[in-house]
């Protein structure tokens, strides 16, 4: 089962984790003028869920890699103390609507950098918990091999987390926008430390083959973004939204690298998101690329939080707005299902720390 690490700085956490057979909690609502419906699904096993990442391990699994928790007796402020980072590393079944444990991180960690290149799932850095109780980046990098067994196996007898080169020094970040493509990853941006937090521009690449991280060839992006929406379409990394130098400071902005010839160097695209934002959940389907929530919303009532559903369609440089979030949410992630899904688990409900356990699906309009 997995466990739940903590800093000296943050009280232990014990919690045991079992598969829950809670069924759906919810039909789908009807689609309302063609924009789309959200369902509402079971609950995140164990405890609520932010800013983790989330990735389809094949068509019918997906898994919640790390992120952080209420620390015991607290959680609910925007002190890095009062929330733990987690190790934990569930998976779900989107048929069975199920949840089970799988085998935990090889450390605690969240803004994690995560990508699945074939029957692997790489883990190449993200924040955790120094001494002081602060986020900062971590260079330690692992995969897991065997990923589409993990179902099965559950967290015994089956894949275990491995070592790679450790990132180089200087160049760790955690919120990066993350993208495989012929054998290399490219993790563009993000931050290096929560207080105070900073954002990258420099893009570090890794030779999957050589298990060597490499001189890029990309140049760095326009202006530095973490915790922006990303996806890749048709071998193009898209960089949606995003922020600058804090929670604040927003931007609408679309980044393009085309990853068969990153030495070409970035492009932005004309078309700005409707709804700057940043701590944005995204996720591609088809030509399409839906974003969910964020944060950085000065609205009164708000919560600082965004509820805002857009689509940007690649090939037309356009954007939709579709059906709002019914549980606005930011710090959150979103990944597409074949079966047409795009799921959206935990996220916080205030700027800052705010986790919640609410698990829904997206499902796009059928146009």
């Amino acid at each position: 089962m997995p466990s739940l690490r903590t800093t000296a700085a943050l009280a232990a956490l014990c919690l045991a984790l079992s598969a829950s057979a809670t069924p759906i909690a919810a039909a789908p609502r009807p689609a309302t003028k063609n924009l789309g419906r959200w369902q509402l699904l079971s609950p995140i096993a164990l405890q609520p869920r932010q800013e983790h990442t989330v990735v389809a391990l094949n068509a019918t699994t997906l898994a919640l890699v790390g992120g952080i928790v209420p620390a015991p007796g607290g959680g609910g402020g925007n002190s890095p103390s009062d929330w733990v980072t987690t190790d934990m590393f569930q998976l779900y079944n989107v048929k069975t609507a199920t949840w089970s444990p799988g085998p935990a991180l090889p450390y605690a960690v969240n803004h994690a950098n995560t990508v699945v290149i074939g029957d692997s799932l790489y883990l190449l850095g993200g924040l955790v918990p120094n001494a002081e109780g602060n986020w900062v980046a971590t260079g330690a990098t692992h995969v897991l091999r065997g990923i589409s067994s993990l179902a099965a196996s559950s967290s015994g007898g089956g894949p275990q987390w491995q070592a790679l080169a450790p990132i180089p020094e200087g160049a760790a970040r955690g919120s990066a926008a993350v993208a495989a493509h012929d054998g290399r990853v490219y993790l563009a941006g993000g931050m290096r430390q929560l207080i105070p937090q900073d954002t990258v521009g420099t893009v570090v690449t890794y030779d999957v083959a050589a298990d060597a991280w490499i001189a890029a060839a990309a140049p760095s992006m326009p202006e530095g973004r973490d915790h922006a929406g990303s996806a890749v379409v048709g071998g193009t990394l898209y960089v949606l939204g995003g922020r600058f130098q804090g929670q604040d400071n927003v931007r609408d902005t679309v980044f393009t690298l085309d990853l068969s010839d990153v030495a070409a160097g970035w492009a932005m695209r004309p078309g700005r998101m409707p709804t700057a934002r940043g701590g944005v959940a995204a996720a591609a389907v088809g030509s399409k690329i839906y974003t969910f929530g964020g944060e950085g919303n000065p609205a009164n009532g708000t919560a600082g939080v965004f509820s805002e559903t857009e689509a940007y369609d690649v090939r037309a440089d356009a954007w939709q707005r579709l059906a709002p979030m019914e549980v606005p949410r930011h710090g959150s992630w979103a990944v597409s299902m074949p079966n047409g899904g795009v799921y959206v688990p935990g996220g916080g409900i205030r700027q800052g720390g705010a986790a919640v356990d609410t698990f829904d699906v997206f499902w796009p309009p059928k146009c």
